[in-house]
């Protein structure tokens, strides 16, 4: 017999996965705000940190730190993804065997 959906609340899957999914999506998204608006904030009130030229050619500390933003949003996005497959993704599985009635 299947479960009806107050009891799969109730169970301990479903509120581990929801607790787990929260801490994980809210964190992450609070670590790229404090590093994307951390680099806002320093072009808009101390640009020649990043005017700063980087060896010898044109580059300038402001491309290599951007370009290091950017692959710090696709690195933590990997991080969710693994951690979604390994951990959200299990805990899911299991509560759709409960509410199967397996």
């Amino acid at each position: 017999m299947t479960q009806s959906i107050e009891q799969l609340r109730e169970s301990e899957a479903y509120k581990s996965l929801i607790s787990l999914r929260s801490k994980s999506k809210w964190s992450l998204a609070a670590l790229m705000l404090v590093v994307y608006y951390g680099f806002i904030l320093i072009i808009a009130f101390e640009p020649e940190i990043f005017a700063t030229k980087v060896g010898d050619g044109h580059t300038s500390l402001g491309i290599v730190v951007g370009l290091g933003v950017i692959l710090f949003s696709f690195l933590i996005t990997g991080f969710y993804v693994r951690k979604a497959n390994k951990v959200f993704e299990p805990l899911t599985h299991e509560i759709h065997k409960m509410a199967e009635g397996e």
